[in-house]
């Protein structure tokens, strides 16, 4: 069974005083203030008694620090928000990518009694051996290597005692912080704080539910299972519960490993193959793992890749990764008005904006990430995602968009670290080419003859009843029409002038006319040597005058 909703549970106010205390001991006081607890606060806790000071430099790792401590939750809370540099910034999202979930185990009583109880039996007629060390140990389950009762090796893992109501309990308060900082914190309202942690309690939901990283891990198996390159452990669904989770044993060394050995490794061959492996899940099965930590790639015989933890992952549509895929082209050959063309076409970012303006933003951009050639795509797209530019332009950039930015940032990083020289550039674009060209093949059609036929057949069931129900409101008088106007004042102001210019040219039209006819009289002292009337002569320049600037400022508006 999955994790259902959390719902709306009172916060424990001991645990809140706690994390005060933990926020506190790392100079965020003002903070607190902020958020109303302006008790109980001692005077080392205050950075200067200002709330600006207090972001400082210093405030990212002292933010991930403090996540850390608190423990669980908030180290969850951390790693997530590491993939929303949207929301927290580049600073904030690099600091928070390097918390550590490596946390000492439970003892094994409490293992074996979640076992026991997920599965059904006793631990010794489950399993043939069951170590009671954990070879790894994170803040929500920890991994036990076993032995099923046919000699099988798997690794178990299994979560943890409890650690569901103590997530419940801290998101609860997380809920009540975020709705303090919305409603007192004006300059963080835009951040819409309770909507973050709502998406936050759906992804940790899905955490904790096992059995959704089972299926992860299955379709990703599914995916691979004809590359010789890349690989997931199989999972044993009769040992494996929302709460256990069953699979095989990985025979290999972590990347995060490599690393730090001194061991020589093939750092090229691996990097490329780790990016034809993300480029792939990308655009062509638009499924990837979300979390390209070098802990959870195992290098296997053969620089063979074996990915596991599947608790994070993203989807993109068939639409969305064939624009995409148009839209890295143009990207990787600075076609700037091709990028542009491409997200109106996606529906980015409005026609109707400033586009030259949002060219020379793109260009800016783009300059920062291009020497000879490009090579941090995933990095250029999260700093694409900044809020400064989102708003500026008013983008509309997708939710997997960003987390994809995110996770390409990570791999590529990666990739370097595994070769100096390596660019994922030169091994994406000509897979992405032969992805377009399938594109464009018309026998691809076909993939879409089934929908279009179900969306044919559901037009033509409701277009009668459709009919009937707009004929019935006619017949009854009961038609609305809403019309939107948009940019009104700025058309009652150009309404207004022409108006103004209709009446002054009756006017000076009139003051012709009239002075004329008061030349033409005898009435009136006549100019000397011309013998028009005095009166109607200076009528009639006045009048000719008004009506020859007048002229000129209309030329000029069309000349």
């Amino acid at each position: 069974m999955s994790v259902p909703p959390f719902g709306n549970s009172k916060p424990d106010l001991k645990r809140v005083r706690g994390i005060m205390g933990v926020l506190g001991k790392y100079r965020f006081g003002n903070t607190l203030i902020q958020l109303g607890f302006k008790r109980k606060l001692s005077p080392e806790f205050l950075l200067g008694g200002d709330l600006g000071k207090e972001m400082d430099s210093t405030a990212p790792a002292r933010f991930r620090a403090a996540l850390e401590e608190l423990g669980t939750t908030y180290i969850k809370l951390g790693q997530v928000l590491s993939t929303r540099p949207d929301l927290v910034g580049m600073e904030i999202a690099d600091e928070l990518s390097k918390l550590q979930d490596d946390v000492p185990p439970v003892p094994f009583t409490d293992i074996r009694e979640v076992v026991e109880e997920e599965l059904g039996s006793p631990l010794e007629d489950l399993f043939q051996e069951f170590e009671e060390e954990s070879i790894a140990s994170a803040s929500i389950a920890q991994v036990h290597r076993a032995r099923l009762q046919d000699g099988t090796e798997v690794a178990v893992k299994v979560q943890k005692k409890g650690i569901i109501e103590l997530i419940k309990q801290d998101v609860a308060i997380m809920r009540y912080l975020a709705q303090q900082a919305d409603t007192r914190i004006s300059k963080v309202k835009y951040y819409n704080f309770p909507a973050i942690v709502d998406e936050f309690e759906r992804t940790i939901r899905r955490e904790l539910d096992f059995s959704q990283e089972a299926r992860n891990i299955e379709r990703f198996r599914t995916l691979f299972e004809k590359d010789k390159q890349v690989c997931a452990p199989e999972v044993y669904r009769d040992y494996s519960t929302s709460k256990v989770l069953t699979m095989e044993f990985i025979h290999g060394t972590k990347i995060s490993e490599l690393l730090e050995s001194d061991e020589e490794i093939s750092g090229q061959e691996i990097a490329v193959v780790g990016t034809e492996c993300y480029f792939k899940q990308i655009f062509m099965h638009g499924f990837f793992h979300a979390d390209p930590h070098p802990g959870n790639i195992f290098v296997l015989p053969g620089n063979r890749l074996c990915f596991v933890d599947f608790g994070m992952t993203g989807n993109l549509e068939r639409e969305f990764r064939d624009d995409l895929a148009e839209l890295f082209i143009y990207t990787a050959k600075y076609d700037v008005k091709g990028i542009i063309n491409q997200m109106v076409y996606m529906r980015m970012i409005d026609e109707d904006s400033d586009l030259e303006h949002f060219k020379y933003t793109l260009m800016d951009l783009l300059d920062q990430y291009y020497g000879a050639e490009i090579k941090d795509v995933g990095g250029m797209i999260t700093e694409f995602s900044m809020p400064d530019v989102v708003f500026e332009h008013q983008l509309k950039l997708p939710r997997d968009f960003i987390l994809l930015g995110r996770v390409l940032s990570m791999a590529e990083d990666l990739g370097r670290k595994l070769d100096p020289n390596f660019n994922g550039i030169e091994v994406a674009e000509p897979m992405i080419r032969k992805l377009l060209k399938k594109r464009l093949n018309p026998l691809r059609w076909r993939n879409y003859q089934v929908r279009y036929l179900f969306e044919t057949e559901h037009l033509l069931k409701d277009l009668p009843q459709t009919i009937n129900r707009i004929l019935m409101r006619a017949e009854d008088g009961r038609i609305k029409m809403e019309i939107e106007h948009k940019e009104l004042e700025e058309f009652g102001l150009h309404l207004e002038r022409i108006t103004n210019r209709v009446a002054l040219a009756l006017i000076i039209s009139s003051l012709i006319i009239g002075s004329s006819l008061i030349m033409q009289s005898d009435k009136g002292m006549p100019m000397p040597g011309i013998g028009f009337s005095t009166i109607g002569s200076i009528i009639f320049l006045v009048g000719a005058a008004l009506a020859i600037g007048f002229t000129i400022t209309i030329l000029r508006k069309f000349i």
